[in-house]
């Protein structure tokens, strides 16, 4: 289940940085700590959206509304996170106070074998703890072992996740990711980049990750298409990266959950 988390800003011109999935990460922990952790290999989240501007410092917002997507294969997760966030009068995210307003379920078509997707947040190939070269070393999108890199990483989230049997998991082989070759000459010729270095806490300790933004086609099984919509692809899902959107945003619906506790609900 997906849903956008829509708050009003208090303090419009306030900022976080540019990357702030680490303070999103921190909130979830804090709103619903000894818990989160438990499911870790089932949610996914965005950065805050809204209007901003660029300062030298990081982002500032300016509109009335912030909007956070937060995707998960586990209803209980998304409830207590919900129910934990609207007990709150004003939360502070980096400078910006925030106060919750209300929720939106997004609506997904059935997952087919091809999907084209966009990239919400940057995709990390690996996890440094189990491949230190790779989670920092570029690899072109356009070669195999990139697709390779981010079907073990998935693959290993989804067993971790407890959610398929070994019979299912058996069925997962095909998985393909294909780049946009049109958008990656584009941003080749616009001198632009798609790949960057980001940093991490984890374990007390600061990691360097590369993280990849860009559209793609994933030929992969329906339930791993679920799985990545839901969950997000490749490594640190619950640190937010790897989170997903379709490309064509057509197939997309929306509903406004007339209460929080709808989300309950099972997708």
């Amino acid at each position: 289940m997906r849903v956008r988390i829509v708050f009003t800003l208090k303090n419009k011109g306030a900022m976080v940085p540019f990357h702030h999935q680490q303070l999103l990460y921190d909130l979830v922990n804090e709103l619903i700590p000894n818990f989160s952790t438990e499911y870790n290999h089932v949610y996914s989240f965005s950065g805050l959206k809204g209007q901003t501007q660029v300062s030298q410092k990081g982002l500032h917002f300016f509109s009335s509304k912030i909007t956070w997507v937060v995707s998960t294969l586990s209803p209980i997760f998304l409830r207590k996170l919900i129910e934990s966030i609207f007990q709150q009068n004003e939360l502070k995210i980096g400078e910006l106070l925030l106060n919750p307003d209300y929720v939106e379920r997004e609506v997904f078509p059935e997952p087919s074998n091809a999907t084209q997707f966009l990239c919400i947040s940057p995709i990390v190939l690996v996890n440094p703890s189990k491949n230190s070269f790779y989670a920092k070393h570029f690899v072109s999108p356009s070669i195999d072992l990139f697709s390779d890199l981010l079907y073990q990483s998935t693959l290993s989230r989804i067993e971790e996740s407890g959610l398929y049997s070994d019979a299912e998991i058996d069925e997962f082989y095909k998985f393909q990711f294909i780049p946009d070759q049109a958008y990656l000459e584009k941003i080749k010729n616009n001198d632009k980049k798609f790949a960057r270095i980001y940093t991490l806490q984890e374990d007390n300790q600061k990691l360097e990750i590369r993280g990849y933004t860009l559209p793609f086609t994933l030929h992969a099984h329906p339930k791993v298409q679920n799985f990545v919509i839901n969950c997000g692809l490749g490594s640190y899902n619950h640190k937010g990266y790897g989170m997903l959107d379709l490309a064509d945003h057509s197939k997309t619906e929306r509903e406004i959950l007339p209460h929080w506790e709808m989300v309950a609900v099972n997708n």
